[in-house]
C-alpha cells in the first residue's frame, strides 16, 4: 500500500477541513448538497464526454491505483541490475539453471525481454531495436493516462463556478422580496461553496495524482532503459560486474547498486 500517498491526500482532507472550519462560527455551512452535486456530477459527465465511458472508468482505476499502490519501488533499479548480474553469469557461463532464473524474474519486462534473447528468433540488434521501441510505446502510453487524468482537473472549477453562478441567480431573482436584503449575505456563501468544493479538488486532489501518475511512468521508462542495456550487455556475453558498473551510471550515487557487497 502506498502510504505515502494516502499520507498527501489524508493531509490534504485534513487542509480543508481546516480551512473550511476553523475560525467558522458556523461549520456547516460549508456543506451543500447543491454544490456538491453539481461538481460531482458535472465532473464525472464532462469526463465521460471527453474520453468516452470505458476510458472513464479506466481513468478512475488509474486513480486508486496510483493512490494505493507504489508502482515503482524505492530500491527496484538495484534489484534489477542485481538480477541482471545473475543473468548474466549463468548466460555467458551456459548454466542450466538459466531458464528457471527467467521464469523467476520479478519484473515482467526483464523477464519478456530475456525470454526473446533466449529464443534467438530475432538477431542482436533488431531485438534492441524491437525493446526500445517497447519502451518508448509503454512510457508514450502512461504519460498520455497520465497527461489525460491530470487534464481533468479543469472540469471541476468550472463546475464550481456554474454552481456559484446559479446560486447568485436565484440570489438576485429574489432581492424584490421583502426583506431579501437580509438573506443576501447567508445566500451568497451558499453560492461560493460549490466554488470552493471545484477549486479542492482539482487542486488538492487530481492534478497533484495526475502529475504523481507521470512521475511512475518516468521512472517505469528509467526502469526498463536500464533492462534493455542490461540485455545488450548480456548478449555480448560481459563480466557481470562490468555490467553492474555501467548500469550504475544511469542512476544517483546513493542509488547505485554495491556490487562489491554482493561478491564479498
Amino acid at each position: 500500500m502506498n502510504l505515502v500517498n494516502l499520507g498527501g491526500i489524508a493531509f490534504a482532507a485534513f487542509i480543508m477541513v481546516f480551512s473550511m472550519v476553523y475560525g467558522n462560527p458556523n461549520p456547516m455551512k460549508m456543506l451543500d448538497l447543491h454544490g456538491a452535486t453539481i461538481v460531482l456530477g458535472g465532473t464525472l459527465a464532462c469526463v465521460g464526454v471527453a474520453f468516452s465511458l470505458p476510458r472513464a472508468a479506466s481513468m478512475l482505476m488509474i486513480f486508486f491505483r496510483g493512490l494505493f499502490k507504489t508502482s515503482v519501488p524505492k530500491d527496484i533499479n538495484k534489484k534489477i541490475i542485481q538480477e541482471l548480474m545473475t543473468l548474466a553469469e549463468a548466460y555467458r557461463s551456459g548454466s542450466p539453471d538459466l531458464d528457471a532464473l527467467i521464469q523467476n524474474c520479478s519484473d515482467p519486462f526483464m523477464k519478456e525481454a530475456m525470454t526473446a534473447l533466449t529464443d534467438e528468433v530475432l538477431e542482436p540488434n533488431k531485438l534492441l531495436r524491437v525493446l526500445h521501441s517497447r519502451v518508448t510505446t509503454m512510457y508514450e502510453r502512461y504519460t498520455d493516462d497520465a497527461k489525460m487524468f491530470a487534464s481533468c482537473g479543469k472540469y471541476p472549477p468550472a463546475m464550481g463556478l456554474m454552481g456559484a453562478v446559479t446560486g447568485m441567480i436565484l440570489l438576485l431573482g429574489s432581492l424584490g422580496q421583502p426583506g431579501a436584503e437580509k438573506h443576501v449575505g447567508p445566500h451568497m456563501s451558499v453560492a461560493l461553496v460549490a466554488t470552493l468544493y471545484g477549486i479542492a479538488l482539482a487542486n488538492l486532489f487530481i492534478i497533484p495524482i495526475g502529475e504523481h501518475l507521470q512521475e511512475i511512468a518516468k521512472k517505469i521508462k528509467l526502469k526498463n532503459t536500464i533492462i534493455v542495456e542490461g540485455i545488450r550487455f548480456i548478449q555480448q556475453k560481459q563480466n557481470p560486474v562490468v555490467l553492474a558498473e555501467e548500469l550504475n551510471s544511469y542512476l544517483l550515487p546513493n542509488e547505485r547498486l554495491d556490487w562489491k557487497a554482493m561478491t564479498k
